[in-house]
């Protein structure tokens, strides 16, 4: 009984110990994987107001660091210490609500999303990627589908009509945009028979005719240029802003 009470208790020991390094490995890849992208997209931002300043003969950002480089940096600490101001005539719990909804749906997404191969630091073997559902594809359409009601939100937890309307133009542009955007997706999941993101890219992995890449953007090109025109209007960029 006494060697059966040890071996319970290194066991237990062994889950807690297990348990405890998963929680690190995750939290440490979640912190990567947010700072990797949000600075990532505060310089493709940069990079958009420098190219759309050079289109209309201006020099864009250039005051911050050279060549404007830190001006990313600068707008975040101009957002962080600016006022905070709350109309007296809104719905304070979902008019805070609405903004923290839509960005936790967008920023999700990136859980499922494998950015790299399994690799080893030192005793610890990890994936690349927060996690992988066996329906990843489905959970990033669901996710996306349901971003579409901190636009709504915020605009009727505004208590104006002109915000209640200008947030349903935008959801109802949202919405138009996820018919497309799915059946264009359909194709590939078709070719690789899978849900999962990553046997979605082992699929993809090896040539054709030991040169050609088995990317599926090859043999399904229209529906590759039906997905970027309708994720462009989904997350309402150029053209689609207007």
């Amino acid at each position: 009984s006494r060697r059966r009470a040890r071996c319970i208790r290194s066991h237990a020991r062994k889950v807690s110990m297990n348990l405890f390094n998963f929680y690190i490995i995750s939290l440490i890849k979640v912190a990567v994987v947010a700072f990797v992208l949000l600075t990532t997209l505060a310089y493709l931002q940069w990079i958009e107001r420098k190219v759309i300043a050079h289109v209309q003969l201006r020099v864009g950002p250039y005051r911050v660091g050279p060549h404007g480089l830190l001006q990313p940096l600068a707008d975040v600490v101009k957002l962080i210490t600016k006022e905070g101001l709350i109309p007296s005539h809104v719905n304070k719990l979902f008019y805070l609500m609405a903004p923290f909804l839509a960005v936790t749906l967008a920023l999700i997404s990136i859980s499922v999303i494998p950015f790299g191969p399994e690799i080893t630091i030192g005793p610890v073997t990890t994936w690349m990627q927060l996690t992988d559902l066996r329906i990843g594809i489905l959970f990033v359409i669901a996710v996306s589908s349901i971003g579409v009601y901190g636009v709504a939100l915020g605009g009727w937890a505004s208590n104006n009509k002109y915000s209640l309307l200008g947030g349903l133009r935008s959801s109802a542009q949202m919405i138009s945009y996820e018919l497309p955007l799915a059946l264009a997706v359909a194709a590939p999941l078709l070719l690789a028979n899978t849900l999962s993101f990553r046997e979605m890219v082992n699929y993809q992995s090896g040539y054709w005719l030991g040169f050609i890449p088995r990317w599926n953007v090859f043999p399904e090109i229209l529906g590759f240029i039906v997905f970027m025109i309708a994720g462009f209007a989904e997350t309402n960029r150029v053209p689609f802003d207007l």
